[in-house]
Protein backbone atom coordinates (compact mmCIF):
# COMPACT_ATOMS: atom_id res chain seq x y z
CA UNK A 1 0.00 0.00 0.00
CA UNK A 2 1.42 3.36 -0.99
CA UNK A 3 1.43 6.53 1.07
CA UNK A 4 -1.84 7.84 -0.43
CA UNK A 5 -3.81 4.81 -1.49
CA UNK A 6 -7.12 5.80 0.10
CA UNK A 7 -9.67 7.78 -1.85
CA UNK A 8 -11.21 10.83 -0.21
CA UNK A 9 -14.46 9.03 0.59
CA UNK A 10 -12.48 6.23 2.25
CA UNK A 11 -10.63 8.80 4.36
CA UNK A 12 -13.96 10.26 5.48
CA UNK A 13 -15.28 6.77 6.24
CA UNK A 14 -12.19 6.02 8.31
CA UNK A 15 -12.69 9.20 10.35
CA UNK A 16 -16.36 8.35 10.89
CA UNK A 17 -15.54 4.81 12.02
CA UNK A 18 -12.85 6.03 14.37
CA UNK A 19 -15.18 8.64 15.86
CA UNK A 20 -17.94 6.06 16.33
CA UNK A 21 -15.60 3.57 17.99
CA UNK A 22 -14.09 6.24 20.24
CA UNK A 23 -17.48 7.52 21.41
CA UNK A 24 -18.69 3.97 22.06
CA UNK A 25 -15.51 3.20 23.97
CA UNK A 26 -15.86 6.27 26.17
CA UNK A 27 -19.55 5.59 26.79
CA UNK A 28 -18.90 1.97 27.81
CA UNK A 29 -16.00 2.94 30.03
CA UNK A 30 -17.98 5.68 31.80
CA UNK A 31 -21.10 3.54 32.18
CA UNK A 32 -19.12 0.75 33.89
CA UNK A 33 -18.89 2.94 36.98
CA UNK A 34 -22.66 2.90 37.54
CA UNK A 35 -23.32 -0.76 36.65
CA UNK A 36 -23.71 -3.09 39.63
CA UNK A 37 -24.43 -6.36 37.83
CA UNK A 38 -21.11 -8.21 37.58
CA UNK A 39 -22.04 -10.12 34.41
CA UNK A 40 -22.97 -6.90 32.65
CA UNK A 41 -19.81 -5.24 33.91
CA UNK A 42 -17.68 -8.11 32.53
CA UNK A 43 -19.47 -7.85 29.19
CA UNK A 44 -18.87 -4.11 29.10
CA UNK A 45 -15.18 -4.60 29.95
CA UNK A 46 -14.89 -7.07 27.08
CA UNK A 47 -16.50 -4.46 24.81
CA UNK A 48 -13.98 -1.85 26.02
CA UNK A 49 -11.03 -4.14 25.31
CA UNK A 50 -12.33 -5.02 21.84
CA UNK A 51 -12.99 -1.35 21.07
CA UNK A 52 -9.43 -0.44 22.09
CA UNK A 53 -8.12 -3.04 19.63
CA UNK A 54 -10.43 -1.72 16.91
CA UNK A 55 -9.27 1.87 17.46
CA UNK A 56 -5.62 0.79 17.26
CA UNK A 57 -6.29 -1.04 14.00
CA UNK A 58 -8.05 1.98 12.51
CA UNK A 59 -5.24 4.28 13.61
CA UNK A 60 -2.76 2.17 11.64
CA UNK A 61 -4.57 3.23 8.48
CA UNK A 62 -3.98 6.95 9.01
CA UNK A 63 -0.72 7.07 7.00
CA UNK A 64 -2.75 6.04 3.93
CA UNK A 65 -5.37 8.78 4.17
CA UNK A 66 -5.60 11.91 2.05
CA UNK A 67 -5.79 15.45 3.29
CA UNK A 68 -5.54 17.41 0.02
CA UNK A 69 -6.47 16.97 -3.63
Amino acid sequence: MGKEDMAFHETVDLHELLNMKTVGLLKSKLTQGVVFDQDLRKLMEKNVQMSIQDVKQLQRLYPYTRSEK
